[in-house]
């Protein structure tokens, strides 16, 4: 299984107008995420991602400071460079989340096409 590629194009307005109903998860380390983020977008380091996907709601909200994520919901991945967004997209498939995407261009793209250093 290799989750949807999704391009700048198609992250873009999702970041300019998010919706409950969709989360864009960057999965890159807390150390990498100070450097800046995309727009909207929530953390959830690969390293601690298979343990939270178990987590109670109350649990996981308490330690990431958003609502977990539903097995319906659509779920944007991006890291660095999109490698480790593949690998989130595999965990959170083999938990039974059904909506998953790959921003494959991630983080350096998203800085390259906004124009930031």
């Amino acid at each position: 299984w290799v989750p949807p590629i999704l391009t700048y194009d198609q992250v873009k307005p999702k970041t300019e107008q998010p919706s409950p109903d969709s989360y864009l998860i960057d999965v890159r380390e807390p150390d990498e995420v100070v450097q800046g983020s995309i727009p909207s977008s929530v953390n959830i380091p690969l390293s601690v991602l298979p343990g939270s996907l178990y987590m109670k709601a109350e649990d996981f909200e308490k330690k990431f400071g958003f609502k977990k994520p539903r097995r319906d919901q659509e779920i944007i991945f991006y890291c660095r460079s999109g490698v480790r967004a593949a690998t989130a997209g595999d965990i959170a498939k083999k938990n039974g989340y059904e909506k998953l995407y790959n921003y494959k261009g991630s983080w350096l793209e998203w800085v390259q096409k906004e124009g930031h250093k």
